[in-house]
């Protein structure tokens, strides 16, 4: 339909404004994907909303009808990449891997999805930074975190890996996997300027090599589990 719809009556030819029809879910995720990477660059305190409308392509009533107020966008910002995790976790049985093959499938997801969003490490530094995690400890990671260390928990139990502390072994890996896409545009300094560190060849690389690095880490030997 045509932003303008014409209308007669009698003789008279009357043009009413039809206003595109916005839908709801859609409105919502542009301004998630404009609010994470206002969050992103300059946290909670430097963000404002007047940028966050511009890049939605909204005006800022619209981001007070979906969010009230900055804190709550924020919030919500910060849950989505946890949802998102949670639901692809949640759609494998990892009960039905070997712990090994377990904990190559999970580091395969921490790494591809973040390499599909990697402004959210400095998402999550600019709230470690900012507020100390205030926010975060709202976001049920520890929900999210639950079949890492249930997989690392059985590889214990059963031999396979060394005798670890999970949730430290956690950190460990998880700094492994994400820590990359947190210095890529440093990095990119002390290489060739056509390397492209966020490409499918290069995270492919990044995947397979933090696959071997954890492995050595965390086996028991050259036990194959």
């Amino acid at each position: 339909m045509n932003q303008n719809t014409v209308v007669r009556s009698g003789k008279k030819r009357v043009v009413k404004s039809v206003r595109p029809f916005r839908d709801a879910e859609v409105t919502q995720q542009q301004i998630l994907d404009a609010a994470e990477q206002e969050f992103s660059r300059h946290g909670l305190k430097g963000a404002r909303m007047s940028a966050i409308a511009e890049h939605a392509q909204v005006t800022t009533a619209t981001l007070h009808y979906y969010f009230e107020n900055k804190d709550n966008l924020y919030k919500a910002v910060l849950q989505r990449p946890v949802d998102e995790v949670q639901a692809m976790l949640g759609q494998l049985n990892f009960d039905t891997f070997s712990s090994e093959e377990a904990l190559k499938q999970i580091i395969r997801i921490a790494i591809s999805n973040e390499a599909k969003n990697p402004q959210r490490q400095m998402l999550w530094f600019q709230e470690a930074s900012q507020n100390q995690g205030t926010y975060f400890r709202e976001c049920n990671v520890l929900n999210l975190h639950k079949h890492l260390l249930k997989v690392l928990n059985r590889g214990i139990a059963e031999g396979c890996f060394r005798p670890l502390k999970p949730f430290l072994a956690l950190t460990h890996i998880l700094s492994v996997c994400l820590f990359y896409f947190t210095v890529h545009e440093n990095w990119k300094h002390f290489t060739s300027e056509d390397v492209d560190r966020l490409s499918p060849e290069m995270i492919e690389e990044h995947t397979q090599e933090a696959i071997a690095f954890i492995l050595a880490g965390v086996k028991r030997s050259q036990l194959s589990c």
